[in-house]
């Protein structure tokens, strides 16, 4: 390559979002060389809005790698939620059917933490910025990845023995593998959800799900000062058709209940459709190339389940990379399937999920009918109860 700057590592990690930097720290503790690139700056991506939910599970794995310190000091946990319907408040103890809890913890918190992790007290090498990232070599001996520096314009080149895509479902990894050699399988809720960040203490304890004709509202808190709510929206709507008058008067409505405190209202600072949808790449692996976080697959965030797959993934990717590293290259051989059980495990859950929460204002008196009927066998009980709580914090996800 014309005017390329050489270089050799072992792994070369594209993306620093939860699953790349999980990653690199894990390698960086192993003595395993890696690098990581970064499209966007640190500032960006320690600013970015993402999910706040991590499981209890996740915390410990990280905690195990020394990458928890921060979580457990300053999280706050949530051990139950409610469901809001036909004006009464119902609610479910997670923590005592499950005996497990969540952390609240916004991703850009995580990606802060990690970042100092391995660039600021490890000293591993992380390039923000790089332009025109490209992969080579993916089924040969040794593969490549090339980028143009943002300042210079120059073209580095970077030889590895492994790549980590974990650049997001927008990103160059997953599209540099050749036409027929994964499989993506797509799912669409036939809804979306505006996402709304609201600067006001919040007006419940922690999670409300309210479930409604006019459709779907949630309410979680973030801190004491700031609340984040979702509305079900058509599909094809616009941030622009929803001003605040508009979110609250829908909030209140769908929110509503019996004994329930007002909301606490305040100035909306960001606005944001999402789709519902879900896909999954299979394998999500193709020779040199191995694909973590929404790279390989995405959840709709509906049960709040996308950053926890993603630590998953990066968990198993670590290990295994390790394990090859030192001659064993079993691990890195199963990576995909043993990721892909608890992808599917969370991907059946937040579709039961959705269909609970969106049946009632789906149109369909089939779906609404059977939608309640299986939100009052959950209510009514305990071994429901208790088989859900599993599912919503991870625990059976390997059966």
């Amino acid at each position: 390559m014309d005017g390329a700057a050489d270089s050799r590592t072992s792994v070369v990690v594209i993306g620093a979002g939860p699953a790349g930097l999980t990653v690199a720290n894990v390698l960086r503790a192993a003595g395993v060389d890696c690098l990581v690139l970064e499209a966007e700056s640190r500032e960006f991506v320690e600013r970015r809005p993402r999910a706040g939910f991590v499981e209890e599970w996740a915390v410990r794995a990280l905690g195990r790698h020394g990458l928890a310190g921060r979580i457990l000091e300053r999280a706050e946990t949530q051990g139950e939620f409610e469901f809001r319907f036909d004006g009464g408040r119902h609610s479910v103890r997670t923590a005592r059917l499950s005996g497990r809890r969540h952390f609240v913890y916004p991703q850009p918190e995580l990606v802060t933490d990690l970042l100092a992790a391995y660039a600021d007290r490890a000293g591993g090498v992380v390039r923000f910025g790089v332009r025109d990232v490209r992969l080579h070599g993916l089924d040969g001996p040794e593969a490549a990845v090339s980028y143009r520096d943002p300042d210079t314009g120059r073209r580095h080149r970077i030889a590895c023995d492994h790549i980590v895509g974990a650049d997001g479902a927008r990103g160059v990894s997953r599209a540099a593998i050749p036409e027929g050699r994964v499989r993506v399988t797509r799912h669409d809720h036939g809804v979306a959800w505006l996402a709304v960040l609201a600067e006001a203490p919040p007006s419940a304890d922690g999670v409300v799900f309210g479930i409604h004709p006019r459709g779907f509202g949630a309410h979680m808190a973030r801190s004491a000062d700031v609340t984040r709510y979702y509305l079900e929206v058509p599909a094809g709507d616009r941030a622009a058709d929803w001003p605040d008058e508009r979110v609250w008067t829908e909030l209140r409505a769908r929110l509503a209940a019996g004994g329930a405190r007002p909301l606490r209202e305040g100035p909306l600072t960001e606005k944001t459709v999402l789709a519902m949808h879900d896909y999954v790449v299979e394998p999500m692996a193709y020779g040199r190339l191995h694909l973590a976080g929404d790279a390989a697959h995405l959840v709709a965030p509906i049960a709040a389940k996308g950053m926890n797959l993603a630590i998953n993934d990066a968990l198993l990717l670590a290990a295994a990379l390790i394990a090859d590293h030192r001659g064993d290259g079993r691990p890195l051989a199963g990576y995909s399937a043993a990721a892909l059980r608890r992808v599917w495990q969370y991907l059946e859950f937040s579709q039961w999920l959705s269909q609970v929460l969106h049946g009632a204002s789906s149109g369909d008196r089939f779906r609404a009918g059977t939608a309640t009927a299986r939100l009052r066998r959950l209510l009514g009980s305990e071994a429901a109860a208790k088989a859900f709580a599993g599912l919503y914090l991870g625990e059976d996800a390997d059966l």
